[in-house]
C-alpha cells in the first residue's frame, strides 16, 4: 500500500499500465494490485477531475442531510465528487473535504460558495 500511495501522491493516480511494474517490484500478481486498486476507494486509475470534493456518507452525516447534499454536489458539477465513509467530522455534520480541506455544518449553499471560491463552474 505505500507504494501505491506513493504513486498516487506523486502523479494524482495509479496509472493502468503501472500495475505490472508495481506487482513485479512487490513480487505479487497484477491480480493483487489490481484488487487492492480496485477494493479502497481511495486509490484511481484515471487522473481526478479538479477540484475534488469528497463527501460524507457515514451515519452522522446521512442523518442531517448528507445524501441531500452528495446529490446537489453532483448536480452542480465542475468538480470532481466522490463519496467518502466518514471524515472524522461526526459532530459538525454533513461534512465535506473539498482538495484536502474538510469543511463541516455544510449546506448546499455554502458548497457551491466553496466551489466559487476554488473556480469550479456550475
Amino acid at each position: 500500500m505505500p507504494v501505491l500511495h506513493g504513486v498516487q501522491d506523486a502523479l494524482g493516480h495509479v496509472p493502468e499500465q503501472a500495475v505490472a511494474q508495481i506487482a513485479q517490484g512487490l513480487n505479487l500478481s497484477r491480480a493483487e494490485v489490481h484488487g487492492v486498486l480496485t477494493y479502497y476507494h481511495h486509490f484511481r486509475t484515471q487522473p481526478a477531475k479538479r477540484p475534488v470534493l469528497q463527501v460524507c456518507r457515514a451515519e452522522a452525516c446521512r442523518s442531517v442531510g448528507g445524501e441531500q447534499l452528495l446529490r446537489h454536489a453532483h448536480a452542480a458539477g465542475g468538480c470532481g465528487v466522490e463519496a467518502v465513509y466518514c471524515l472524522g467530522l461526526c459532530a459538525m455534520a454533513p461534512a465535506v473535504m473539498l482538495e484536502g480541506q474538510p469543511y463541516g455544518r455544510m449546506t448546499a449553499q455554502r458548497l457551491d460558495d466553496l466551489l466559487d471560491d476554488v473556480g469550479g463552474a456550475r
